[in-house]
């Protein structure tokens, strides 16, 4: 028997989709689930008449490899990849390859490369984007690690990997938990749009009044234009769902978000580094927020809805596309900023340009504007703020007006509005040669002595000021 080209274990739905791409990229592979019926199920139903071959333990799964062995991990993320690893090891030799596509935090992934590495074996942590039909048909795929693993791994990688004008959205993004470091940023990335999507939704339907009907042609026309992107694009495929009875379909969902963890850990890995993250930290507060319903119905009852409401008007509309694509920028721009942060701190090289190639295809953060990131970055590598470059400088000062048309409006109607409220203020304190900062260390260094730098002297001279003596000095 042929001996396969990879191995996978993980036959949910992703795992399974995954497979069935590989086999239709020509290559052999190899399967092993944990529970055999499931792999028995899919082997007869979706396998069939392919080249796909099972396994019933992962012994006889590395039997099945070609050397070096590569098997690619599609599990739940945490203790799930390590026992796997554990339970691998003792069959794989040196230069051996295991692969984690799952959502795993970068830290684990830096954990496992290094423990590894110590007994000869290569490890990747690969970030993948695009749900089910990106794992079937082409996903963004986003490894780092081993790079002498990389190189093994390339050709299956990228031959599985959404193209975009014949460029696989897959590059190598570096060592150690680099790859799942920028998934991880993708997926925050992901709340923010979403969060800022389902903002405009909110004014428009609940503060302008328009039915969903009528939203549904508006969307599928922003996505002609500026805010062309995958998101937008199902936006306007739920807005025109209907439900049995012929009502929308969006209207009978309850208003709770849920979520997995990786935004949360995009947040928090932006206070460890001291990075303002603003607008995906408050995407995320929004889910936890919408989580408490029932709550939120109370508070309803005691103090009323909007204070108002907005007539349909073309001007209104075109300010709400106008602070989305604005903010939408500021998302990306922040991201960014928590990857360059992160690639000083480890020592990364991360090529900002290609990861930007990377999320054009296949990926849920797919968009327009991706390219006008990878020509901003080609410009100048050592780019420090999206905002800098001048093709975003000039977007952002011509959305700018409708964008604090769109806060004011739904401040005025008291509807949350979050993430479109927090990236103008980002923006605003970003584009502030002053800031009331320097009260916040004089408040600082007034009870805790923590010095303060002056404006008259060099930077990196700090100074302390007995406050009660001034101030007793100041009433004589």
């Amino acid at each position: 028997m042929n001996k396969a080209d990879i191995g996978l274990i993980g036959l949910a739905v992703m795992g399974q989709n995954l497979v069935l791409n590989m086999n239709d990229q020509g290559f052999k592979v190899a399967v092993y689930n944990r529970t055999a019926s499931k792999m028995d199920d899919f082997l007869k139903s979706s396998a069939h008449d392919t080249t796909i071959i099972g396994a019933y333990s992962i012994e006889k799964l590395v039997a099945m490899l070609k050397k070096p062995r590569v098997i690619m991990l599609m599990v739940k993320a945490g203790q799930g990849v390590d026992q796997l690893v554990e339970q691998l090891a003792p069959h794989l030799g040196q230069g051996d390859i295991i692969i984690d596509g799952g959502n795993s935090n970068y830290q684990d992934t830096h954990r496992r490369v290094e423990d590894l590495l110590k007994i000869g074996i290569r490890f990747l942590g690969v970030g993948i984007s695009g749900g089910e039909e990106g794992a079937r048909y082409g996903p963004s795929v986003m490894p780092g690690g081993s790079y002498k693993a990389w190189l093994v791994a390339k050709p299956i990688l990228q031959a599985i990997a959404a193209k975009v004008d014949g460029v696989p959205c897959c590059q190598w993004v570096g060592e150690s938990g680099a790859g799942h470091y920028v998934k991880m940023v993708h997926n925050g990335i992901e709340y923010g749009d979403m969060q800022l999507i389902s903002e405009a939704y909110h004014l428009l339907h609940i503060g302008l009044k328009i039915s969903v009907e009528q939203l549904q042609p508006i969307f599928a026309d922003w996505n002609q234009g500026v805010l062309n992107s995958y998101l937008i694009e199902i936006t306007s495929h739920i807005l025109g769902a209907k439900d049995k009875d012929g009502a929308p379909l969006l209207d009978k969902i309850l208003d709770t978000a849920g979520q997995k963890g990786t935004g949360k850990w995009t947040a928090i890995d932006a206070l460890n580094l001291g990075v303002p993250l603003t607008l995906i930290s408050e995407a995320v507060f929004a889910r936890c927020l919408s989580a408490r319903k029932e709550e939120r119905i109370k508070a309803a009852q005691l103090f009323g809805g909007s204070n108002t409401s907005f007539f349909e008007d073309a001007a209104a509309i075109a300010a709400i596309a106008d602070a989305l694509y604005a903010s939408k920028i500021i998302s990306y721009a922040q991201g960014y900023m928590l990857m360059r942060e992160m690639a000083k701190v480890s020592g990364w090289k991360l090529r900002y340009g290609d990861i930007a190639l990377m999320w054009r295809g296949g990926c849920i953060i797919r968009s327009q504007f991706l390219g006008n990131i990878k020509q901003a970055f080609d410009k100048n590598p050592q780019l420090e703020n999206l905002l800098l470059d001048d093709f975003f400088a000039t977007e952002i000062k011509k959305a700018e007006a409708g964008w604090r048309k769109t806060v004011k409006m739904g401040i005025d109607l008291g509807m949350p509005i979050p993430a479109l409220s927090s990236a103008l203020t980002f923006y605003d304190g970003y584009r502030s040669q002053r800031l009331p900062a320097n009260l916040l260390q004089a408040q600082r260094d007034y009870f805790g002595a923590h010095t303060y730098e002056r404006v008259d002297k060099p930077r990196g001279e700090f100074f302390h000021t007995d406050w009660i003596v001034k101030q007793q000095k100041n009433l004589k």
